[in-house]
């Protein structure tokens, strides 16, 4: 009785640690209006990895620009009402709503709204288990709010931050249920650039076939 005692006073001294980091976190996010980082997307699942990498640029609310050039060039695009995701080579246009988004670039959106992390992650903790890519870092982990206790393979069951001195997000972690994840790595983040709309909106080539409903991987 006593042990589970003990663990649950450590449970509660872990999320009350965390609370100053994730409010300055929040604080940082909130005065930004806009974003540009390089990133580089990892995934690795079923013995497999495979890594893409780009530019990514974000304006509230909810705008997102993905633009990966290597190893091919794809593209994927939120105007804060719709979502496209564009892939040159085979001429082929996914299209979905932003509120119907449901894609492994999306925890990114919590960027671009009000952001709270003690909202968005259940649990928020220090990953006291794993070390951060610079030791000079902090990394976080919670549950997403929209994951069920049971989740099933495909859904996000973790999601882990590595935060800098300077509260900013320089990795994110996504951990699926059936052990595949999916890391987002950023560099060279650029805050409050004047970016137009139009570098959110997208107007498909001649001839390319749109698909709507789910955008695929």
């Amino acid at each position: 009785m006593v042990a589970v005692a003990g663990l649950c006073l450590s449970s509660f001294a872990r999320a009350q640690d965390v609370r100053p980091l994730a409010r300055a976190v929040d604080d940082h996010y909130n005065l930004l209006r806009s974003l540009q980082s390089d990133f580089t997307e990892i995934y690795r699942g079923e013995g497999a990895e495979r890594v893409e990498s780009g530019t990514l640029w974000l304006k509230k609310p909810r705008k997102m620009r993905w633009e990966y050039r290597s190893p091919k060039e794809k593209l994927f695009i939120s105007d804060g009402q719709e979502v496209w995701f564009y892939l040159p080579a085979e001429r082929q246009l996914r299209k979905t709503t932003f509120r119907k988004l449901d894609d492994l670039r999306s925890p990114l959106a919590f960027l671009l709204g009000k952001t709270k992390l003690e909202n968005e992650l259940r649990g928020l903790s220090k990953a006291a288990d794993q070390s951060p890519l610079d030791p000079g870092n902090i990394l976080l982990r919670g549950i997403p709010q929209s994951v069920v206790p049971q989740s099933v393979a495909g859904e996000v069951s973790e999601v882990q931050l590595e935060i800098t001195p300077s509260d900013q997000i320089v990795r994110i972690v996504l951990m699926e249920a059936d052990g595949a994840t999916t890391e987002f790595r950023f560099a060279g983040w650029k805050e409050n650039l004047k970016l137009s709309d139009s570098r959110f909106q997208f107007t498909p080539p001649p001839g390319v076939e749109t698909v709507e409903g789910e955008l695929g991987p």
